[in-house]
């Protein structure tokens, strides 16, 4: 007789165990068993019976393998993921990327090697190293191009049913995940560099400090004459070592942000015509005259208009500082057909002025931090030495170029060049084209 033949579950259940139970009952009243064990044991021997003449689930509610995803659910998911990740298969052909990919190494078509997107060594050998072995890999990377940047570099290879080789090479196969610690390495790097050349620079106007302080509170202390001299002495001082940490937290700021693209649209023009008026008091306090040249339909710039600012503002007055009293400043700005060394437009801002020029043995260190051609000059001038190097990293930001050309006698030019977003709707090319002349004062 088959089990079905007794009816319902419980049922089965009373008639398989019942006896059971009533056996287990008699034996607690009667003494040969513990009342509580009798209990657990029958009340364990029900629940079993109950579980083993279950009924079997439905048929719709046996668990169904999910659907594969769509390639444009996956592409979603890369889509996700903020780090640049690059997926391979076995030939090294790029087949899948996300957005920080396409971005940071331009990678703009599939199906091509990896080595034509992302040369370097170290990659290259690790993505090796994953397909012929199978195994996965961290290590740290410096792109040099178009600034230095640090990645970690996570490869990890996809498993494979069958084992290592038996899927075919246009499979997926490997995935680059390159995570970027430029910010947090150039951070380091700022806070020892800072240190350094804190310690360095302000110890001579400390020193000073501390030796006119000593003399006013000893044998200068009735001296009225002495007191005003060494008060605005330390005064100058005081306002040198301000301008220095300025400048040294302004440098930090900028080397941290350097690899970051900037994202607004700025008016160079606008930038350029609010330098001219903010210096114009300090040019006429020389009998110097600001020239700005620049034509109407300028186009715009990919950039942030505070640092743009600063660039022109420090160039600008680095001219007023070194140029002879009573000559002009020219700022001539204007479209370019191409950058140097690049196939697109580009601004081209020159700002030049009639100094004593710079030695051409100079030049190539300009934008070095705290390099000076003329130490003693520049530190009677107010300089920290800082300004150029921190125009260099503000450039390079910009994706631009600095040049510098200069002649002894004549005067120096600083030349920036920043990519236009697009060419003037007019002929603005080379200055031409209704140049707009703005004199200040």
């Amino acid at each position: 007789m088959t089990g079905s033949a007794f009816g319902s579950p419980a049922r089965r259940v009373a008639v398989a165990v019942g006896p059971a139970v009533l056996l287990l009952a008699g034996l607690g009243f009667a003494g040969a068993m513990h009342p509580g064990a009798a209990v657990v044991v029958a009340v364990a021997a029900v629940a079993g019976a109950f579980w083993l003449v279950r009924p079997p689930p439905p048929p719709d509610a046996v668990a169904k393998p999910l659907p594969a995803p769509s390639p444009a659910t996956l592409q979603a998911v890369l889509e996700g993921i903020p780090d640049p990740l690059i997926v391979l298969n076995g030939a090294r052909e790029i087949i899948a990327v996300n957005g920080a990919a396409s971005e940071s190494f331009g990678i703009g078509s599939l199906g091509r090697d990896l080595a034509l997107s992302l040369r370097h060594p170290e990659v290259l050998a690790a993505v090796e190293t994953a397909v012929a072995g199978g195994s996965s890999s961290t290590t740290e990377i410096t792109l040099p191009a178009p600034v230095p940047r640090t990645f970690a570099l996570h490869v990890a290879v996809l498993g494979e049913e069958n084992g290592p080789g038996s899927a075919p090479a246009a499979a997926p196969r490997v995935v680059l995940v390159l995570r970027d610690e430029t910010r947090a390495k150039r951070a380091e790097r700022s806070r020892a560099d800072f240190v350094t050349n804190a310690s360095h620079e302000l110890r001579s106007p400390l020193s000073a400090l501390i030796g006119f302080i000593e003399t006013l509170r000893g044998p200068a202390s009735e001296d009225v004459a002495a007191r005003e001299r060494f008060l605005t002495i330390m005064q100058s001082e005081a306002q040198r070592m301000a301008r220095l940490v300025e400048d040294l937290m302004s440098l930090s700021r900028v080397e941290i942000n350097e690899h970051v693209l900037p994202r607004h649209r700025v008016g160079v023009a606008d930038v350029l015509a609010a330098v001219a008026d903010a210096l114009a008091g300090r040019a006429e306090k020389r009998q110097m005259t600001i020239r700005l040249t620049c034509p109407a339909d300028l186009p715009p710039v990919l950039g942030e208009a505070d640092q743009l600012t600063q660039v022109f503002h420090n160039l600008v007055d680095n001219a007023l500082k070194y140029g002879r009293a009573g000559t002009t400043v020219e700022i001539v700005a204007a479209f370019v057909e191409r950058m140097p060394g690049t196939p697109s437009g580009a601004l081209r801002i020159a700002i030049s002025d009639a100094g004593d020029g710079i030695d051409t043995l100079h030049l190539p260190r300009l934008t070095e931090r705290f390099y000076r051609a003329d130490a003693g000059r520049s530190r009677r001038l107010g300089g920290t030495g800082l300004g150029l190097a921190i125009v260099k990293h503000i450039v390079n930001r910009h994706r631009g170029q600095l040049t510098i050309s200069s002649r002894i006698g004549e005067g120096s030019t600083f030349t920036v060049f920043l990519p236009a977003l697009a060419p003037p709707v007019g002929d603005a090319r080379q200055g031409v084209g209704g140049p707009a002349d703005v004199i200040k004062p």
